[in-house]
Formats: C-alpha cells, structure tokens, sequence
C-alpha cells in the first residue's frame, strides 16, 4: 500500500530512537514518506552513533539527544513513541493535554493496513512461537509480513509491502501492547504463551499493572476472533478477565502435540511452544502434515538455547534472552537432560528484582561450576553461589567457564538477569559472547 499520503508533511516527535534497529528503521520510513521529524533520546549521540548513522542523509530530521523537552511534545500531528517509554511520562502527558494522537508503531501499522494481523506474547516463549508459526505459515505458501518485537525490522516499513493477500504476525511485548490499548485494537488471532513476574521495576512492583498491558492483545477482540491461552497461565488470564472476553478462547499446551513428533531443539519449554504454534496453525486452516514438517526442521533462533559452537568436545550454548530467573531454570532443565554432560554456567547481570531462590537451587543440582559476570543482580544473589568467582567482562568469564570444562561438557551463557551496564542490550551480549566462542 502507499501510506505516503498520510505521513508526507506531518510534524512528528519520535520519542525514543534505541539500537535495536527498529526505531531507526521506523525513523527511515518516515523520513522516506516526507514526514517533518523530531527525534528525541535520552541517550547522547555518542551513544546513539550506530542509529545515527543510518539518518544521517535526511534533512527533514531534527535531533534532541541526551534529554527530552515539553515543546517537542505540543504543535506536532503524531508522536511515535518507542517501547519502554515510563506510563507516567509528563511528556506523553503533554501531548495528550494537547491532543496529539500517540502512537506506537505496531499498532499504528494496524490500524492503517487493513490487513489482518496475528499478535503474540507472553513473558517466555513469544520469539520462539512466533518464529515457528512463520515457517509454518511460509511452508503453507501464506504471504506473511513479519514484525512487531523482531530485531532489526521496521515495522511501519511493512506498510509498503501490504497487499489484500497478506497476513501481518507480530510478535509483542508488554509496552507494544500499551499501543493496541490506546487504539482500541487487538489482533484477530492472538496468543498468550506464558505469564511470569518480569518487568517490575518498570511497573513499580505491581504484577497486575504489567498482566494489564499484556492483555490489550485480547480485550479489543470480536466475536469472531480467536485468543489461544498457554495453558501454563490460562487460569490467570480466564479468572481475571472471563467476563471482558469477546472472542473464542483455546487453551493448549504440550498435550496436543503428537508424542512421535521429532524436534531438533531440546527442551520441553520448545514442545510446549511448538503445541502454541501448531494450535495458532489450526485455526489458520493449515494441515498438521505441513505444520508438522516446519516444526521438525526448525533449528531455533538467536540467542535462545542456540547452538553456537562445538569445540574441544565442548558445546557452547547462547541463551542471551534469557532475562529472567525462570527463563534460565528452562534453559538447565532442557540441558540436564543430556545425560552425562557436565553443565558450566555463566549468569549475572543487571537486578530485575525477580525472585532467585527456584534457580539457585537448580544451580546446585545441575551443575558443576558457576561464573558470573558483574552486576547488581550478581551482588544480590553472590552470598548464594559462594564457590562462583566475579568478572568484569564476558571475555574473562568465558575463559574462566572453559578451563572449568571437559571434554563433553556443556558451557551454558544464560544469565537470568538483564544486560544493562556491561552491554548495550541483550543482543550484543549475545553477539559478544558468540564472537568470543568463535575466536577460542
């Protein structure tokens, strides 16, 4: 579609530019489309010189960096705000005394596409499920435009892509989700994968306050729509919100897969999901032979339980995304199942304020050394793994993590923490960590 009409002359305040790639690449669009920009973060441009050099070309581009002002935030048409940005921010408040329309781009994609769209979130789970309906779905020769949480995709930019024959699926997290509420909107299909304590310093503590945005994904459905529940949070999700539920409800989970079907990835957290997958497929009208064929080639996705390496005799696994406790008590389940390997951990990082005490105990039963990298989350829970020793850099960790490897061990880089301080967010902990695996 040419959505050119709609943004060529429009004033409009990016709040939040990041180096994710997708706020950049929403900033590319617009600036393509011949809209007036002004891109403000609280980030320097020193920090921001990756996305900065994308933009550099377009002259209709304004910057406010290191800080954000109440004029940029009055006399605008939009303001594109990015995820993360505070609830409470005066400046969101400002634009909205002054009746400025706040978006956000996934669901401003939907609200101009016109196409339908496929929405999935959850706490763990909703990269893994969303990519394995992906392939499911191009197996089935659907036209699928990919977007919403995905590295390094615009997806604004999907807007010229859109035909009458294309199905949008997006992938959500719980601030994407603050743009569907806004709107009014939901997807048509959505699915809720699983619900875990995450984010709580941004939600002041409050779990109900972080569920609230997660389920803008299903209380703007119709009659006609259809929201798939995981059954690991059903419960939550039915007790709490039964009665403002407009669509059909299906709860699945591991029990709908077929006991035979052969995954290359380990983990029964990845059956579960591929059970997600194969329900949202379903309902979709694709056969279980063709969904069954995707799902026993996929080899997962970047910085989850990923394979990186065989070295030595030692496999080196990159699970970067996982962020939370529980998301590392599945990475040492799905691995501890390998019979007689040795598991070496590497953890630590940034305090979430996430109960640790279910993962260190699974630490002391499945493995046999712990390091771990700096951070505040590494000095709340140090006095637990008191035989782990502290590093200032992934690069010191990993060689620390190798000389206490043997031959057929597992080295494991989950770190159950986030990656602020050390690194500028998950993924270049995670590309760091593969870079390093490959020059050892």
């Amino acid at each position: 579609m040419d959505a050119r009409s709609h943004f060529e002359g429009k004033r409009i305040t990016i709040m939040g530019l990041g180096l994710l790639g997708r706020g950049v690449g929403d900033a590319v669009y617009l600036a393509e489309q011949g809209a007036v920009l002004t891109i403000t973060d609280l980030k320097s441009a020193e920090q921001l010189a990756p996305s900065l050099a994308r933009l550099k070309e377009y002259p209709n581009i304004e910057y406010v960096l290191g800080e954000h002002r109440l004029e940029d935030f009055r006399d605008r048409d939009f303001i594109l705000k990015a995820a993360g940005v505070p609830a409470d921010s005066l400046y969101i408040e400002e634009a909205k005394k002054n009746g400025i329309s706040v978006k956000m781009s996934a669901s401003w994609f939907m609200e101009l596409a016109g196409i339908p769209v496929i929405g999935i979130t959850g706490t763990r789970g909703k990269s893994t499920v969303t990519h394995m309906l992906h392939g499911i779905l191009d197996k089935a020769g659907a036209r699928i435009l990919l977007g919403g949480n995905v590295r390094g995709i615009s997806t604004l930019a999907l807007l010229d892509d859109v035909t009458a024959e294309h199905t949008a699926l997006f992938e959500l997290d719980s601030w994407q989700l603050q743009g569907f509420g806004d709107a009014h909107l939901s997807p048509q299909l959505s699915i809720f994968t699983t619900f875990y304590p995450d984010h709580l310093a941004y939600y002041g503590g409050d779990i109900d306050a972080y569920l609230a945005d997660k389920a803008n994904i299903f209380l703007y459905q119709k009659p006609e729509d259809t929201l798939i529940l995981g059954d690991q949070m059903a419960l939550t999700v039915i007790d709490k919100y039964e009665d403002v539920i407009a669509s059909k409800i299906l709860v699945a989970g591991e029990k709908i897969l077929p006991e035979d079907l052969d995954l290359l990835v380990p983990g029964a957290h990845n059956r579960y999901d591929a059970a997600l997958a194969l329900a949202a497929a379903r309902v979709l009208g694709v056969p279980d032979e063709v969904s069954r064929a995707s799902l026993e080639s996929f080899i997962g996705i970047p910085g989850r339980l990923e394979l990186v390496a065989l070295k030595d005799g030692i496999s080196f696994y990159n699970d970067t995304n996982s962020t939370t406790p529980e998301a590392t008590v599945v990475a040492l389940h799905a691995l501890a199942s390998e019979a007689g390997r040795g598991i070496v951990l590497i953890m630590g990082g940034f305090d979430k304020g996430l109960d640790m005490k279910n993962l260190v105990e699974l630490i002391g039963e499945t493995t046999k050394h712990v390091t771990l990298l700096a951070g505040t989350g590494t000095d709340r829970i140090k006095d637990s793994l008191p035989d782990a020793s502290i590093f200032d850099s992934l690069e010191s960790a990993l060689t620390d993590a190798r000389t206490a490897a043997a031959p057929g061990d597992i080295i494991l880089f989950s770190p159950a923490f986030a990656s602020f301080g050390m690194f500028t967010n998950e993924y270049d902990r995670g590309d760091q960590f593969n870079a390093l695996v490959k020059d050892l």
